[in-house]
Parts: C-alpha cells; sequence; structure tokens
C-alpha cells in the first residue's frame, strides 16, 4: 500500500504543462517552440554578417531560414527535413534560380552548426527576360502623379537600378553636376558609379526643392516615405503596380524588370555594345548581360539592312 501511494505521490509531483513547454510520452522536449525562432535566426544573422555577407544577402538569407524552421518546427532541424523541405520547393515548380537562393541560405545554417549539406545547383533557365517598350516606359513616367515617385522611377529606370539599391540612396551618393550616382551597397556589397540623364537630373532637382531634410538613424536618405521611413522596396513595388495599371499596362513585369531588363534591352536594341551594357549594368560576367541580347522583328530587319550591304 505505502509503495502504491509513493507512485501516486510522485506522479502528482510532475508540474503540469504550462506556457511554451511541451511534452513528450515520458516528459519533456527541450526544443524551442516556433515563436522563439527569433533566438537562432539572431544567431544566423550574426554568422553571415562574420562571413562579410551584405546587408541585403543577409536579410534575404534570414528570411528564407525563417521560412524552412517554419516548415520544419524544429530550431535545428535534421539534414533529412531540409531535403523534404527542397522537395517540397520543388514540387511547387518555383524558379530554379528560387531554389538555389534556399539552397545556399539553409546550407549556410548548417555551416553555422559544423554540419555539411550538399546539394546539386540547378541549372537557371536562360529564358529571354520581360522588358517594357519605349511607349510603355514613357506612358509610366506620364501616369505617375507624385513628383518623389516619378524621380524614384526615373533616378531607377536612368540609372539601371536594383530596388534595393535605389532603397539605399543617399543625398551625398547624388552627383547633378556629373549626372552620376555613386552605388555604394550594390549586389555583393559591390560599389560602382551609374549614370543618369539631364532630364532625370532636372526631376531630381524639382523634388529635392521642395523635399524636407530628415536624417533616419543617423542617414539622410535620397528617397524616405511620408511616414518618414527608409523605403522597402516591397512597398514601391505595389506603387509601381498601381502606377503601371493607370497606364494601362497588362504586359508581365515589376520594378526589376522596369529598371533593369528594360533599359539592358533598350540600349542593345538601339545597337550599344554588349561589354558597354555590361559594364552599365555592373555585371560580373558577360553572359549575364547576354541574356539581354534580344531585339524586336522590327529592329532586327532595321539593324540587318544597315549592316549587310554588299
Amino acid at each position: 500500500m505505502a509503495i502504491k501511494e509513493t507512485k501516486k505521490n510522485d506522479k502528482n509531483r510532475h508540474p503540469t504543462p504550462q506556457n511554451n513547454i511541451q511534452w513528450g510520452r515520458i516528459g519533456m522536449r527541450w526544443h524551442i517552440p516556433q515563436e522563439d525562432f527569433g533566438i537562432v535566426l539572431d544567431r544566423y544573422e550574426r554568422y553571415l554578417r562574420d562571413c562579410d555577407y551584405s546587408e541585403n544577402s543577409i536579410a534575404s538569407g534570414k528570411k528564407l531560414v525563417s521560412n524552412f524552421l517554419k516548415f520544419a518546427k524544429e530550431s535545428h532541424p535534421s539534414i533529412e527535413q531540409a531535403d523534404a523541405y527542397r522537395e517540397i520547393l520543388i514540387d511547387r515548380k518555383l524558379a530554379p534560380g528560387t531554389i538555389n537562393l534556399y539552397y545556399f541560405a539553409i546550407r549556410n545554417f548548417y555551416k553555422m552548426h559544423g554540419e555539411e549539406y550538399k546539394h546539386i545547383v540547378l541549372a537557371c533557365h536562360n529564358a529571354i527576360p520581360h522588358y517594357f517598350s519605349e511607349d510603355e516606359v514613357h506612358r509610366i513616367f506620364d501616369s505617375t502623379r507624385n513628383i518623389k515617385h516619378l524621380a524614384m522611377l526615373q533616378t531607377m529606370f536612368y540609372g539601371c537600378l536594383r530596388a534595393s539599391e535605389l532603397c539605399d540612396l543617399e543625398d551625398r551618393d547624388l552627383d547633378l553636376a556629373k549626372l552620376s550616382i555613386h552605388v555604394r551597397h550594390g549586389k555583393g556589397d559591390k560599389e560602382g558609379i551609374v549614370c543618369i540623364t539631364p532630364n532625370c537630373a532636372s526631376t531630381l532637382r524639382r523634388y529635392l526643392s521642395i523635399r524636407p531634410s530628415l536624417l533616419i538613424n543617423g542617414k539622410q536618405y535620397l528617397f524616405y516615405t511620408d511616414e518618414g521611413n527608409k523605403w522597402n522596396r516591397k512597398i514601391f513595388h505595389k506603387i509601381f503596380e498601381q502606377i503601371k495599371h493607370r497606364a494601362k499596362i497588362t504586359r508581365p513585369g515589376g520594378l526589376h524588370v522596369f529598371g533593369r531588363h528594360t533599359p539592358a534591352t533598350l540600349m542593345i536594341a538601339h545597337g550599344a555594345d554588349i561589354r558597354v551594357v555590361q559594364t552599365i549594368l555592373r555585371h560580373n560576367d558577360i553572359k549575364t548581360t547576354l541574356r539581354y541580347a534580344h531585339v524586336s522583328d522590327t529592329t532586327k530587319r532595321t539593324m540587318y539592312d544597315k549592316f549587310l550591304t554588299i
């Protein structure tokens, strides 16, 4: 009887599950619950920063790993769970480039833990990218009713900038006299000088003449939101989609198509040397630039008639 009473009392001495503590059949499970993934993600961010990744790469990698952890419901998933997640991404028919980004982010996550995660990097389709015609670009500009948005779009287009690069620009980066912009945080955290047109410089002067100066975290950004915050490329993308809809343009393509694919395609269509375009776009590999070496049938005929004159 005494023995039975002791067992009963021992059982009663077990605490009841509270808060986020999770219990198994024989006791506690000590893994970090989903809402506490911030701890391991902060560690991952520090690891990427120690590896000298750019701020944009760090933010992207952290987001991708966060999606993986939410799927696994573990702060340190097994390699098998990573393989299963990769299969799900493939089943969703995501672009090879997107799956590769997940792979690199998750591989770095396991490197942080001293583990090796290896997969074949998928070959990306070298399809002709979307681009807007000259008429559509003018319609986009004409449909922009806000001087700040117009200055942003013209700066992005004529500077052949990525959305993140546009959002990172500071006043000190702009040289209106030389019609140039200093890009300090390009892809891979590389620096570069880009050109703008006199028309773009004129729009920027109009914008700056009415824009109040504002420091955000000690920086004077060239563009900031009406709420006094640094621009987020996702927010600006939504504004671009509204302007595009107002311009009655149904062709696929967002900010990246507008700021990168379109000016590159138009320059090549107008006869620019591919290596010059490579320099303007700040591509390391000319193979990347060659994706834009496609022209319309009309341009092809014009060039053909001009240069094949024997």
